[in-house]
């Protein structure tokens, strides 16, 4: 198991974490705009909303809806500087690096991936 599987397992434990799902509309959303466009849109999320050295609304950054990326990012445990050092061990009062940042938005669409599968399947 790698990295992100195994921090994907741990986040499908918690009664909170794994009560997020992808609805039909963001499904169709998905669906429509292609998963690369979807990853680009997490990168430019996370860009803009995580990886500055001082986020000024931390904590409140992340819709609960409106996005697929957004919902992901709750399910993930990617939504705010907390929740990032709590699961993931990335340090709260810093720029995020480049390969954190890759590592956020993988976790991001491996999790959408794994909706999109288990959405297929019933």
């Amino acid at each position: 198991m790698d990295k992100i599987e195994i921090i994907l397992n741990k986040l499908d434990k918690s009664n909170f974490r794994s009560s997020f799902k992808l609805k039909e509309k963001d499904i169709s959303y998905i669906e429509d705009k292609g998963l690369d466009k979807i990853k680009s849109h997490a990168y430019d999320f996370i860009n803009k909303r995580l990886a500055p050295l001082y986020i000024p609304n931390d904590g409140k950054q992340t819709p609960m809806k409106g996005h697929p990326c957004f919902i992901a990012q709750h399910a993930t445990a990617t939504c705010c500087r907390e929740c990032l050092y709590k699961w993931h061990k990335i340090e709260k009062n810093k720029k995020l690096t480049n390969e954190e940042i890759d590592y956020i938005v993988n976790v991001i669409m491996s999790w959408i991936s794994w909706q999109l599968k288990n959405s297929r399947n019933n």
